[in-house]
C-alpha cells in the first residue's frame, strides 16, 4: 500500500522515489520527538536507547531495505573493539581503518554516475560517529591536563554498552543527515541534562519550529528553482551555445539553488535535535542556546562574502568533527598547511571516489589561499583599506558576492558531476575561467601587495 503512495507522491512532485523517502524521514524526526518528550523523556536508560535503536532501524529499513544490515555490522563491530582493545592507540587506528574502508568499499561497489541515495549517505554519517567514539574513549584514560577543552567535553569516562551505542547511532534526530554529536552528548540527553528546566522537557517547541519553518522555506526554494537549473544541462549543446556571459550566470544561479537541497535538510534535522533537546547549548548572557547541533548559519550562509564565510556556515558540525579528530591530532607534523591539505585529503576520500571531488576539494584548498592573499592585501594597504569603509563599499559588495558566488558555483560542478568527461566538458565551456582567474590573482596579489604595502606594515597571514 505504501508503495503505490510513495509513487504517486514521487510523481505529483516531480522528485525520485528515494528523495521522498528520505525528505519524510527527516520529517518524521519530529512525531518521534514528540513521542520521546511524552512517553519516554522519565523512562529508564535502557527503554531510551531501545527507542531511539528501533525508531532509526524503522527509518533505515523504509529508506534503504534489508541494506541496514551494513550499519549494523559497522556498530556491533566497534563495539567490539572498544571492549576486546581497550583505551589504545590500537584500537583507534582499527577502528578508523575498519569504518574507513568499509565505507570505501561501499563507495566502490554502488557508486554510479548519478547522485544516488542509497545506504552509503547515511553509512558516512554513522562512519564519523564510529570513529570519533573511539578517539573519545581514548581520550577518556588521559589525564585531564592532556586534553583541549573540546577533548574534555567528549571524553568518555567509561566503555558503553552495545546497546548504548546502537541508540547513539541510530538516533533519529541524525542518523540520515547529521548533525555529528559526541556519544557524552546523548549520554547527556538520556540523563536529562540537557533541557532548561532541570529534570524536566525542555521549552524547545518554538526554537525546534523555527528551524522546521527555516527549513520547510530552503526546501521550497529548491523545490521551485530547481527544476529550472538542473545539472543535466551543463552537458547539452544548448548550454554550450549560449553567449559566455549567460554560461558563467548559469553556475552562479545553480550552484546557489543546488546547495538549498543540503540547508533544508540540515536545518529541519537540526529541529528534531532542538525539541529533543540534544540541541541545547546552554545560557549566554541569561539567554537559553538551542544551536549545538547547528549544521548551518543560515544568515551567515545568505550575506557573506566570503569564500571561508561561507565554508564557516556550511556543514558546521562535520567541519568540527574534521578540526578536532584529524586536522587538530596532526600537530606532530608541525606544519599548518599539510595538516590542512591531509585534513582535506581525508573529506575527499570521506565523500566519495570520484574524481570530481578531489577537483573541488583542491580547489577550495586553492580559492581560500588566494583569498587570504586578498584580504592580508586590503588590511595592510591604508588606500585599499579606506576603500572597503568607503561609502562605495555597496558597490564592492554586490561585485564581491557576484565574484564570491560565481566561484562558489565553479568548483562545486565537478562535486555533483562526479566523472572527469562530464566536470572536463563543463570546465572547457567555460574556457577554464575560475583556474584563470585564480591563478592569475595567485601570481599577482604577492606582487600588489609589495607594491602598496610597505614592508615594516605587512601582517603574517594566519591559517585557522
Amino acid at each position: 500500500m505504501a508503495a503505490p503512495l510513495l509513487e504517486k507522491l514521487s510523481e505529483s512532485l516531480g522528485s525520485p522515489e528515494p528523495a521522498v523517502r528520505l525528505i519524510l524521514s527527516i520529517l518524521v524526526g519530529y512525531p518521534f520527538a514528540l513521542l520521546y518528550r511524552w512517553l519516554f523523556f522519565y523512562q529508564p536508560a535502557t527503554v531510551i536507547h531501545l527507542f531511539h535503536t528501533f525508531s532509526g532501524l524503522a527509518l533505515a529499513a523504509f529508506n534503504f531495505g534489508p541494506q541496514l544490515y551494513h550499519s549494523v555490522l559497522c556498530v556491533f563491530v566497534q563495539f567490539l573493539m572498544l571492549r576486546l582493545m581497550g583505551r589504545t592507540v590500537t584500537a583507534v587506528l582499527s577502528s578508523f581503518t575498519f569504518q574507513m574502508v568499509y565505507l570505501l568499499l561501499g563507495y566502490y561497489y554502488t557508486a554510479t554516475e548519478e547522485y544516488d541515495i542509497k545506504w552509503t549517505m547515511p553509512h558516512c554519517v554513522l562512519t564519523l560517529k564510529l570513529v570519533g567514539l573511539a578517539f573519545d574513549y581514548y581520550d577518556g584514560g588521559k589525564e585531564p591536563s592532556q586534553l583541549s577543552a573540546d577533548q574534555k567535553k567528549s571524553a568518555l569516562p567509561s566503555v558503553p554498552s552495545l546497546l548504548e551505542i546502537f541508540g547513539f547511532s541510530y538516533f533519529y534526530g541524525g542518523f540520515l543527515v547529521g548533525p555529528q554529536f559526541t556519544l557524552r552528548s546523548y549520554q547527556r540527553l538520556v540523563g536529562r541534562e540537557l533541557t532548561d528546566c532541570p529534570g524536566k522537557p525542555p521549552n524547545s517547541l518554538i526554537p525546534a519550529l523555527k528551524r522546521f519553518a527555516l527549513g520547510f522555506l530552503c526546501l521550497a526554494i529548491y523545490a521551485t528553482f530547481s527544476p529550472s537549473y538542473p545539472e543535466s544541462y551543463f552537458l547539452t549543446d544548448e548550454y554550450e551555445a549560449q553567449p559566455f556571459w549567460y554560461r558563467c550566470v548559469f553556475i552562479l544561479l545553480w550552484g546557489k539553488v543546488m546547495l538549498y537541497k543540503y540547508v533544508s535538510c540540515w536545518v529541519i534535522a537540526e529541529g528534531v535535535c532542538i525539541l529533543t533537546g540534544l540541541g541545547y547549548n546552554g545560557v549566554v548572557d541569561g539567554k537559553h542556546q538551542w544551536d549545538a547541533c547547528a549544521n548551518m548559519k543560515v544568515w551567515l550562509f545568505e550575506t557573506t562574502p566570503l569564500f571561508g564565510g561561507t565554508i564557516a556556515s556550511f556543514n558546521i558540525n562535520t567541519n568540527a568533527w574534521a578540526a578536532r579528530h584529524v586536522f587538530k591530532r596532526l600537530k606532530f607534523l608541525g606544519n599548518k598547511t599539510l595538516s590542512h591539505v591531509t585534513t582535506l585529503f581525508f573529506l575527499t576520500i570521506w565523500h566519495g571516489l570520484h574524481s570530481g571531488y578531489i577537483l573541488c576539494f583542491s580547489m577550495e584548498f586553492f580559492i581560500i589561499t588566494v583569498e587570504r592573499q586578498a584580504q592580508a592585501l586590503v588590511r595592510d594597504s591604508p588606500l585599499l583599506t579606506k576603500l572597503a569603509h568607503s561609502h562605495l563599499y555597496p558597490l564592492i559588495y554586490v561585485v564581491q558576492q557576484f565574484i564570491h558566488w560565481l566561484f562558489m558555483g565553479y568548483p562545486l560542478l565537478p562535486f555533483c558531476l562526479f566523472t572527469y568527461d562530464k566536470w572536463l566538458k563543463v570546465y572547457s565551456s567555460v574556457y577554464f575561467c575560475g583556474h584563470v582567474f585564480f591563478l592569475v590573482a595567485y601570481l599577482i596579489l604577492p606582487f600588489l601587495r609589495k607594491a602598496l604595502v610597505p614592508k615594516k606594515d605587512r601582517s603574517e597571514q594566519k591559517q585557522d
